[in-house]
């Protein structure tokens, strides 16, 4: 493989990344994804001397990085409701986000939910950011069944508030034991510690 086929795979690369961008739901990976497509393609146009180019795409950058800064900075106004597994709202959330939550928890069963003791959801502006499942124990333990985020709200924003909340609530830990595929790196950014194959997180 010679130089220019390289320069040429780069410059594919870039613009693949930046077409990928748009298929994200969420906007903070939009705004990551595409900067890195801009980023890419900005070294592959000044490879090549392409430089307005090159300008127009270092602008990109530009532009996401101030946009996520903005994000991060910026505080959403959550609505935090406590109620009850069988009550309508959540019914209807659960159904109609059945085949994401089913993407992302492969092991939860839907039929489990009446089952469970404690169940919150979180909105923002009116329209649904998460929802939380779980069995509360007397010692200040609530155990997650299920902890979901609507494609729209996933950037540790609605966890951070949640278990914030949850404090209010009485509840000191929480824990997971279920097998959590592609939810580990959450819970790992949200601090729980795997403790005898059970991730765990105090809230003290």
């Amino acid at each position: 493989m010679n130089s220019n086929m390289i320069v040429e795979l780069v410059g594919y690369f870039g613009s693949a990344l930046v077409l990928v961008s748009f298929l994200m739901t969420s906007v903070v990976k939009l705004r990551i994804i595409n900067a890195a497509g801009g980023l890419t393609c900005t070294v592959y146009s000044l490879v090549i001397h392409a430089y307005p180019t090159a300008i127009m795409n270092i602008c990109l950058v530009l532009i996401n990085i101030y946009y996520l800064m903005r994000i991060r900075k910026a505080e959403r106004a959550y609505d935090f409701i406590a109620g009850n597994p069988e009550e309508s709202l959540l019914g209807y959330l659960m159904r109609t986000y059945a085949s994401d939550i089913h993407k992302h928890f492969p092991q939860f069963d839907p039929v489990s939910v009446k089952d469970c003791s404690a169940a919150y959801v979180v909105c923002h502006n009116a329209s649904p950011a998460g929802i939380l499942l779980g069995n509360r124990r007397s010692d200040g333990e609530l155990e997650v069944i299920l902890d979901y985020s609507t494609p729209a709200y996933r950037d540790c924003s609605v966890g951070t508030y949640l278990y914030s909340r949850l404090k209010e609530q009485g509840i000191r830990k929480l824990t997971f034991a279920g097998i959590p595929g592609p939810h580990e790196s959450y819970l790992q950014a949200m601090g729980f510690a795997k403790e005898e194959g059970t991730y765990v997180k105090k809230l003290d």
